[in-house]
């Protein structure tokens, strides 16, 4: 038991000299990787806009002006609003604008009755609650001359939503499979997941998840060797980067901590 303890204390000392010696990179880092799924489709919504105009009009049946207005909303508010986070102008309409894109192509593509693809947008959603907590961050410390009214409340909650949100990505990474393998993949994901929903030990289970989840994402989701005629080129496309998205989520929680809401938190009271 004390060896496991230390061996734990020692990782735990890795992950906050990580977290030390990349302050200054990991935020944008974390920005990048998180809106690069928005920029993805904003870029795709231009490449094909006549195919995706005339998806939209055979399935809703919407006519040719619907369709190409939701064209050009999702192009111009994903390709601005992605602009807005990485030049961190206006940040919390910039999100405002993201949550209403996964929103409407959620009903859009029907998204609501498909869990795997339901869960992943929740997941990018809470992505994107991360980013309006660390943009409150960056507002109080404008002030930091001034004395303190208390605690952060809403930055505080909007990391708890958000972590708890991130965790139906790994929801859909689940296999239910005999193997040996992929019940201790199972296990310790989940283990993982749970640990960074209750804010446990938060950085290091929050680095040990980026790299999983990399390894998993450039392992299926390597779209690059798909030729561009094949539609699974254009669907693994997308979970690649809906899932580097949710990687930019774990690494602003990494950059952020996880929060007054947490057990690490409340660790330092005890």
């Amino acid at each position: 038991m004390a060896s496991q303890n230390e061996l734990l204390s020692k990782a735990e000392d890795v992950a906050d000299k990580v977290t030390r010696n990349s302050k200054h990179i990991l935020p944008h880092l974390a920005r990048f990787c998180l809106v690069s799924t928005f920029f993805e489709d904003g870029v795709r919504m231009w490449v094909q806009w006549s195919e995706q105009r005339e998806y939209m009009d055979i399935s809703w049946g919407c006519g040719w002006f619907l369709a190409t207005m939701f064209v050009v909303v999702n192009l111009i508010g994903q390709l601005g609003a992605v602009a807005m986070v990485l030049t961190r102008y206006k940040v919390d309409i910039a999100c405002g604008v993201l949550f209403f894109i996964v929103v409407l192509q959620t009903i859009a593509y029907s998204i609501l009755w498909d869990i795997q693809f339901l869960f992943r947008n929740l997941a990018l959603i809470g992505a994107l609650l991360l980013v309006l907590a660390e943009s409150r961050v960056e507002g109080k410390s404008l002030f930091a001359g001034l004395p303190s009214l208390g605690e952060n409340k809403p930055k505080m909650y909007l990391q708890l939503a958000g972590r708890i949100l991130l965790v139906f990505m790994f929801l859909t990474l689940l296999r239910f499979e005999a193997s040996l393998m992929q019940i201790v993949q199972n296990l310790v994901g989940t283990l993982l997941m749970v640990l960074v929903a209750i804010g446990y030990k938060t950085k290091l289970s929050a680095l040990v998840l980026v790299t999983w989840l990399n390894v998993l994402n450039f392992y299926f989701n390597a779209w690059w060797n798909i030729p561009a005629y094949k539609p699974m080129r254009d669907f693994l496309k997308y979970d690649f980067f809906q899932t580097l998205s949710v990687i930019g989520g774990l690494l602003m929680v990494v950059s952020l901590g996880p929060g007054g809401v947490s057990m690490d938190e409340s660790k330092k009271k005890w």
